[in-house]
C-alpha cells in the first residue's frame, strides 16, 4: 500500500489554503462541532468562514461553548438582502421543475441557501450534514451545482488513514447499485481524489471473482468497466475484476493475475455496489483501526461535502480542509 504521512497531508492543505483565501459555508451555524472547527479555521487564517443561522443564536452558541468566531460572516436566510435575487436564480436553474414559491420555500432552508451561495460565487465550497442526511446535502448540489462537464453522475470516496498508510475507497455512500457507466466514472474520479491526498493510485475494481474465476452480472460489470477505464485512461494503473485478497496480498494477486501492476499492491478500491462499499470501509475503520474521512463527493462543479451525523469537531475541521483543498 502507498505510504504517506497523514499529518503532513493536513498541514499541506492548511498551507495551501492560507495562500489562497478561500471561503467555506457551514450550513449548521449553531452546532458546537461546527463552531469549534470554524474557530480553528479563523484563528489559523486558513479559510474565510460563513456560518448560516440567526446571528444572535450563532454568537450565543459560540460564547456558551467558549469558541471565538470573530471574523466569521453570519448569514440568516430569512434576512438575507439578496434573497429575491437568489430566488430568481434558482427559478431559472429549476425552470419547469420548481415554482417560484417552491424555490422560496427551499431557500429558507440552510442546505439550499448555502448551496446557492456557492452557485452564485458568494462562497467557494460548502460543508454540511452534521444534523441531517446525506440526501439533504446531495440533492441541492445535484439540482443547483450539477455535474462537471463530461460527467453524468456524482459518486463518493472515503480516504482512510492508519499511521503512515493511506488508502481510498469508492463508492461507499451515494450510488446504491451503480451501472457500468457509473463505475467507470467513479473509478476515474476516485483515482483523482486519491492523487490529491498524495496517493499514487493503484486501482482495484473489486468482485467475488478474479479474472473470470466467478460468473455473474456484477462480475461482468466490474470486468467491463475495468477494460473501459484502461482504454480511456492508460496513464492510470487499474485492474479488475479482483477479489480483495488478490488486490492486496502479493502472493495471491501475482498468482491469480501474474504481471499485473495492481494485483497484490492496490491502494484504491472500487466496490460493485453501496452494500459492499459501505460495509467494507466501516470494517476497515472499526476493525482495521483506520480513520475514515468522507464521504468526499466527486463529479460536482464545485466542492460540496457531507458530514456524518456522528462526527466530532476534529472530523469537521479536517473535512473542511479537504473540501476547500478540492477547489
Amino acid at each position: 500500500m502507498e505510504v504517506v504521512f497523514c499529518m503532513s497531508i493536513f498541514e499541506n492543505f492548511e498551507a495551501k489554503l492560507r495562500a489562497e483565501s478561500k471561503s467555506i459555508v457551514f450550513t449548521e451555524g449553531t452546532d458546537a462541532r461546527i463552531l469549534s472547527a470554524a474557530s480553528r479555521l479563523l484563528a489559523g487564517k486558513t479559510l474565510r468562514v460563513i456560518l448560516l443561522g440567526e446571528p444572535d443564536a450563532v454568537r450565543k452558541a459560540a460564547a456558551d461553548a467558549g469558541f471565538d468566531i470573530t471574523g466569521a460572516e453570519i448569514l440568516n436566510p430569512a434576512a438575507y438582502e439578496g434573497f429575491d435575487e437568489m430566488v430568481a436564480k434558482m427559478v431559472e436553474l429549476r425552470k419547469g421543475k420548481m415554482t417560484e414559491e417552491q424555490c422560496r420555500a427551499a431557500l429558507s432552508k440552510s442546505n439550499y441557501f448555502g448551496t446557492m451561495l456557492v452557485k452564485m460565487g458568494k462562497a467557494d465550497c460548502l460543508l454540511g450534514g452534521a444534523t441531517y442526511s446525506t440526501a439533504d446535502t446531495v440533492r441541492p448540489a445535484l439540482q443547483l451545482i450539477k455535474c462537471k462537464p463530461g460527467i453524468k453522475s456524482v459518486s463518493s470516496c472515503f480516504i482512510l488513514m492508519r499511521g503512515e498508510e493511506s488508502i481510498a475507497m469508492g463508492d461507499c455512500a451515494i450510488n446504491i447499485d451503480p451501472s457500468e457507466d457509473e463505475i467507470v466514472e467513479s473509478t476515474v474520479e476516485t483515482a483523482h481524489t486519491a492523487q490529491i491526498f498524495g496517493i499514487d493510485p493503484r486501482v482495484a475494481l473489486l468482485s467475488y471473482s478474479t479474472k473470470g474465476s466467478g460468473k455473474g452480472e456484477t462480475v461482468d460489470k466490474m470486468r467491463n468497466a475495468t477494460i473501459r477505464v484502461q482504454e480511456a485512461h492508460p496513464e492510470l494503473k487499474v485492474d479488475g475484476e479482483l477479489q480483495f485478497d488478490a488486490a492486496v496480498a502479493p502472493e495471491v494477486g501475482q498468482l491469480k493475475a501474474p504481471g499485473s501492476q495492481v494485483a497484490g499492491y492496490a491502494n484504491t478500491f472500487i466496490f460493485p455496489n453501496i452494500n459492499a462499499g459501505n460495509i467494507g470501509y466501516k470494517i476497515a475503520q472499526r476493525l482495521g483501526g483506520f480513520e475514515a474521512y468522507g464521504p468526499i463527493l466527486q463529479g460536482l462543479n464545485a466542492p460540496i461535502n457531507d458530514l456524518s451525523r456522528g462526527c466530532n469537531a476534529e472530523e469537521v475541521y479536517k473535512m473542511a480542509l479537504i473540501t476547500a483543498a478540492l477547489i
